[in-house]
C-alpha cells in the first residue's frame, strides 16, 4: 500500500480533534508532523489539545510543532464558545506526556516538504493559514513543492458562521488566507457548502458510541458537546462535522464532489472580512483551487465509526 505523506496544521478543536483521530487511525497516511495554531482556543491550549489527542490515539511517534499564535495582521479572535474554554468540549484536559517538538512550526513545515519529493507531501489545514502563510513567505518555493492542500474554510451558498458572509477558519486570519490562495498552490477547499452536509445526527454519534474503542468513545465525547452547543445556540439537532472532512477526502475522495474554481478572499472591508470570492467561471484543466460542492454525510461517518472502532 502505497502512503499518503500528510502534515496536518489544526487549532484543536473539537472537530480539529476528530479529524486528528481519524488521521492517526488511517495507515494509509504517513503523518509527518502535526502543526498548531492559535485559532478556536489560544495557541498554548491549541497545542496541548493536540498532544492530548495524540496521547489518547496512542501516536507519540509523530510530532507535535506549535506554530503561530496571533494572525498575520490582526488581533487574535478565538471560538470558544463552541469548542469550550480548553478546546475540547466535556473532555477531561490533562498535561500530556510527551513534550512539544523543539522549534517553531514554519521551519519544520518548510523542512519536511522541502526534503521530500516534489508534490509528495499533502498539507491539511484545519485552522487559520497563518502558519503556511509564514510558511511560504520564508522559502517562496514552497508551494510548488506540496502536495494537495486540502483545506476547511470559507463559505459560498451557505453563508458564514461566524458573521453573515465569513467562516472563522477565514475570518480569522484572512489576510494570511489572501496569500495563500494567491500563491498557486493545488487547493481543495471543504467550505461550509459542504460540511453542512456532513451531520453529527444522534443515530451517527450512537454508532461511535457503541464502537467499543477508546478513541470512538472521545470522539462520541466531543460530538456530544457539540450537539449541546448547537441547539443552544444555533437551534440546530445535529451539528455540522467540519475539519474532518479533510482527512475524509484524503481517504475516500469518492465521498466528496469537487468544482474547479479560482478563490479570493476580503481582507479590506471590515463588514465582509474574510468573504471567500468563489468563481467557477474558469478553466477546469489549469484551475488551481477545487471546491466541495456536495458531501456524502453518512459515508464520512461510516469511515469514522470503521476507523476509530479499530477497524478498516
Amino acid at each position: 500500500m502505497k502512503r499518503q505523506s500528510l502534515i496536518i496544521d489544526c487549532d484543536p478543536g473539537v472537530d480539529d480533534a476528530i479529524g486528528l483521530l481519524l488521521a492517526f487511525a488511517s495507515p494509509e497516511l504517513d503523518l509527518k508532523a502535526i502543526m498548531t495554531v492559535g485559532g478556536n482556543v489560544p495557541v498554548a491550549r491549541t497545542s496541548r489539545n493536540a498532544r492530548i489527542i495524540r496521547q489518547i490515539a496512542g501516536r507519540e511517534d509523530v510530532p507535535v510543532f506549535a506554530g503561530a499564535g496571533v494572525p498575520l495582521r490582526r488581533e487574535p479572535a478565538g471560538a470558544g464558545e463552541f469548542h469550550g474554554a480548553e478546546g475540547l468540549g466535556w473532555l477531561e484536559v490533562f498535561e500530556p506526556d510527551a513534550p512539544l517538538a523543539d522549534g517553531h512550526e514554519a521551519d519544520a513545515l518548510t523542512r519536511i516538504v522541502m526534503d521530500e519529493p516534489e508534490g509528495s507531501v499533502a498539507l491539511a489545514l484545519m485552522g487559520p493559514m497563518t502558519n503556511l502563510a509564514l510558511a511560504m513567505k520564508a522559502e517562496p518555493r514552497l508551494a510548488a513543492r506540496l502536495g494537495p492542500v486540502v483545506a476547511m474554510g470559507g463559505a459560498r451558498s451557505e453563508g458564514g458562521n461566524i458573521t453573515p458572509s465569513a467562516e472563522f477558519n477565514i475570518w480569522a486570519d484572512p489576510d494570511a488566507a489572501a496569500e495563500v490562495f494567491a500563491s498557486g498552490c493545488e487547493m481543495v477547499v471543504m467550505g461550509l457548502d459542504a460540511t453542512h452536509q456532513v451531520r453529527a445526527t444522534e443515530a451517527r454519534i450512537a454508532a461511535l458510541e457503541a464502537a467499543g474503542d477508546a478513541r470512538a468513545a472521545t470522539a462520541a465525547r466531543l460530538l456530544r458537546f457539540s450537539q449541546a452547543i448547537e441547539r443552544d445556540i444555533v437551534g440546530w439537532d445535529a451539528a455540522p462535522l467540519h475539519d474532518p472532512c479533510t482527512v475524509a477526502w484524503l481517504l475516500r475522495p469518492e465521498l466528496f464532489r469537487l468544482a474547479p474554481c479560482r478563490i479570493a478572499v476580503e481582507t479590506e472591508s471590515e463588514l465582509t472580512r474574510g468573504h471567500t470570492a468563489v468563481e467557477f467561471r474558469v478553466d477546469g484543466a489549469t484551475a488551481r483551487h477545487h471546491w466541495a460542492t456536495w458531501a456524502d454525510g453518512q459515508g464520512v461517518f461510516d469511515l469514522l465509526a470503521a476507523r476509530l472502532g479499530g477497524g478498516e
